[in-house]
């Protein structure tokens, strides 16, 4: 026996709202997965407003997956630079060149085949399922974790094992589905544009009367997290070293922020100020010119930038290259060092 599908109050009132209040938004004039996946994947802890320029350029540099694959590295990071979560770009890359190899450059058409790829989770799958295959699967972001939360007072931690699980089946048992895809993009965009983390419109939401957080007035307190975000600092000095027309670069190839995005040589210290031995021994070699603080999630960056003669390079064991300052705009940098280049060396910055 088919299982039938009935819409309820929830959904027809959210379909209704998303209808009318949808951002016209370029991935949601497509229904082509290898541009759903891109826009899901750029737009992972990224605002709509930053995100959108860059799902356009990837869209014009790559058109197809194919395009993407045979890309380098490189190209790749370079037109990543800026957006963050560098670890985001190297797996989108990895991916394209799984869809190309093992796929045939076809897209893969369910939720289970679509995990498999790297960097993709549960979310970005059900996502992708949803919108291009109408897949019943319901998907589960920061903003629908908060409108869940407070819509049914869920206090369960969301970033505890349970508090997934109850999320998930919430979301399960909400889901539309004979529009599931729609279904999904209206729920995340409720939670962005109505039941915001601060300030929500509570006074425009449509479900205020059944709004358990609303009519308790907790709103402020949820949706609970469990762990608070430690943050630790890191002490960066970065030197700029001029021979001729170029500076000398190198490239981070540990298994740290910033993978295979090139730098100025780097010390890294576990406080603020270079080693008393590195000063006596490096004395007239370099000077201070510029410091900067860098913060991301889990770090803050404390940068120090300095102008210096190309012989202290003998206390570093780093391999460098030379690159052309009219050539810079080729490699792609962490924005930290980025935006110093651009301000000393009025290096431009596609």
């Amino acid at each position: 026996m088919h299982k039938i599908l009935i819409m309820t109050d929830f959904a027809i009132k959210l379909l209704q709202w998303y209808n009318m209040n949808k951002r016209m938004l370029p991935w949601r004039a497509t229904n082509d997965p290898y541009k759903v996946w891109l826009s899901e994947i750029i737009m992972q802890q990224t605002q709509v407003v930053q995100g959108e320029s860059y799902y356009l350029k990837f869209v014009e540099s790559f058109p197809t997956v194919h395009e993407l694959a045979e890309a380098s590295e490189q190209q790749v990071l370079k037109l990543w630079q800026g957006l963050g979560y560098y670890s985001r770009a190297r797996n989108l890359h990895a991916a394209a060149k799984t869809i190309v190899s093992e796929y045939r450059g076809v897209f893969p058409c369910n939720y289970n085949e679509i995990l498999k790829l790297k960097g993709v989770g549960p979310y970005t799958a059900a996502a992708i399922s949803s919108i291009c295959f109408n897949e019943r699967k319901a998907v589960v972001d920061g903003n629908v974790y908060r409108f869940l939360s407070r819509l049914k007072g869920i206090r369960t931690p969301i970033d505890s094992t349970e508090g997934k699980k109850e999320f998930a089946l919430l979301a399960d048992e909400l889901l539309n589905g004979n529009k599931p895809g729609d279904h999904n993009q209206a729920m995340m965009e409720y939670g962005a544009l109505i039941c915001k983390p601060s300030s929500p419109f509570c006074g425009d939401c449509v479900f205020k009367n059944e709004c358990s957080a609303y009519l308790n007035d907790t709103i402020g307190l949820l949706p609970v997290k469990a762990k608070k975000i430690k943050q630790r600092h890191r002490y960066f000095h970065y030197f700029l070293i001029q021979d001729g027309s170029g500076i000398v670069l190198e490239k981070r190839a540990d298994n740290d922020i910033w993978k295979n995005l090139y730098q100025l040589p780097l010390m890294e210290t576990d406080k603020a100020k270079l080693t008393k031995g590195f000063i006596e021994q490096n004395k007239d070699k370099f000077r201070l010119i510029n410091q900067q603080k860098h913060i991301l999630s889990h770090q803050i960056i404390n940068a120090s930038f300095y102008l210096a003669d190309k012989t202290i390079l003998s206390d570093f064991k780093q391999e460098y290259i030379l690159a052309e300052v009219g050539q810079l705009d080729k490699y792609p940098f962490p924005q930290l060092v980025a935006n110093f280049l651009m301000e000393k060396l009025r290096v431009k910055q596609d």
